[in-house]
C-alpha cells in the first residue's frame, strides 16, 4: 500500500509538448519586428513631406511595436519614432504659423 501512495505522490503531469502549445518561433517574430522597424522609418520619413497627420502616428506606433517585439534593427525603429514625433511637431508648427495642414512654397 505504501508503494502505491508513493508513486501517486511522485507522478506529475507530463509537460506540454511543442505541438500542443501554439507558439511562433522567435526568429519569425523578429522578422516581423524588423519589417515594422523599417516601415516605421519609411513612414516617418514620408510623413515629413506629405500626410504628416496620418503617417506620423503610424510611424510612432510601428516603431514602438518593433522595439517591444525585440527587433534587430533598433536604430531604425528609434529613427522611425523620432521622425514620427517630428511629423507631429511639424504639423503643429504649420498649423500655428500658416493656419494650414500642408506645405506650400512661395507667397
Amino acid at each position: 500500500m505504501t508503494t502505491l501512495s508513493q508513486t501517486a505522490r511522485t507522478t506529475t503531469p507530463a509537460p506540454a509538448t511543442a505541438a500542443e502549445t501554439p507558439q511562433r518561433p522567435a526568429s519569425r517574430l523578429r522578422d516581423h519586428a524588423d519589417g515594422m522597424a523599417v516601415a516605421s522609418f519609411v513612414l516617418g520619413l514620408l510623413g515629413t513631406l506629405v500626410l504628416n497627420l496620418l503617417l506620423g502616428p503610424c510611424a510612432l506606433i510601428l516603431g514602438g511595436l518593433a522595439l517591444a517585439r525585440g527587433t534587430n534593427r533598433r536604430g531604425r525603429a528609434l529613427l522611425g519614432i523620432a521622425l514620427g514625433a517630428v511629423d507631429l511637431l511639424l504639423l503643429a508648427l504649420l498649423t500655428t504659423t500658416d493656419g494650414t495642414l500642408s506645405w506650400h512654397i512661395g507667397g
